[in-house]
């Protein structure tokens, strides 16, 4: 798809490039609520409607959380949508499962190996945190799914790398499906193998991340496999 024109653009798109430019010429931090309507409209010399079309436009890419009677406030994760590659509209679920792991397979492991050498101690404690907490829940029959999203999203954060984060809607659009179809059978795999990783990240060892990581997608497609074989 090719990019318009400053002239082929609506005033609206051209009043949220501004706005980008605005954010990031501020240094707006995620979370830090923008000025009122009538700021911004004099900043940017803007009507109030074609403001507020344009905050929509950046609602709409989740560079803002427009929220009633509060403001207008700059995303967790700006530029950030939760199915930016369209998953939930693939409906072979086993095939998109199983295309998602090989992804996953040239993702995560080296991702645990650079969290091992540059997790801080506070990245560590997050992580220990997390795995406990997926592990309580599995071991009550409770709902982790969530924990689960958030232990992993915790072990690639610690990569200090800035561009991890921007793939994390592909492992965190997995693991809900990855739950589902392995009917949440992998409940001791998972524990011992989460310990493994959080424990070789804790003791800052990444070939030891990099093979618990590896182990841990291993079950998971072993599971699949089992659950996509048509009985002899």
């Amino acid at each position: 798809m090719t990019n318009l024109s400053e002239e082929e653009k609506s005033l609206p798109e051209r009043l949220a490039d501004n706005l980008i430019h605005y954010i990031l010429e501020e240094k707006l931090e995620p979370g830090i609520r923008l000025p009122n309507e009538t700021i911004l409209c004099e900043k940017l010399g803007a009507s109030r409607s074609s403001l507020r079309e344009a905050m929509k436009l950046l609602a709409s890419r989740n560079i803002v959380n427009i929220r009633q009677g509060s403001g207008t406030y700059i995303a967790n994760s700006p530029g950030m949508v939760a199915d930016p590659l369209g998953f939930t509209f693939i409906a072979d679920k086993q095939k998109l499962a199983q295309d998602l792991l090989e992804i996953r397979f040239l993702l995560e492991p080296p991702i645990a190996a650079r969290a091992a050498l540059r997790a801080t101690e506070h990245d560590i404690h997050k992580i220990q945190t997390l795995c406990q907490e997926v592990e309580d829940l599995l071991r009550s029959g409770k709902d982790h799914t969530q924990k689960d999203i958030e232990f992993h999203t915790a072990i690639a954060m610690s990569s200090q790398n800035m561009v991890i984060p921007r793939l994390l809607p592909i492992i965190n659009s997995a693991i809900p499906l990855f739950i589902q179809i392995t009917e949440n059978v992998l409940l001791e795999e998972t524990i011992r193998v989460h310990r493994e990783i959080t424990d070789a990240i804790a003791s800052h060892d990444p070939v030891a991340a990099h093979d618990a990581m590896y182990l841990h997608l291993v079950h998971n497609k072993n599971r699949i496999q089992a659950n996509t074989t048509p009985p002899a």
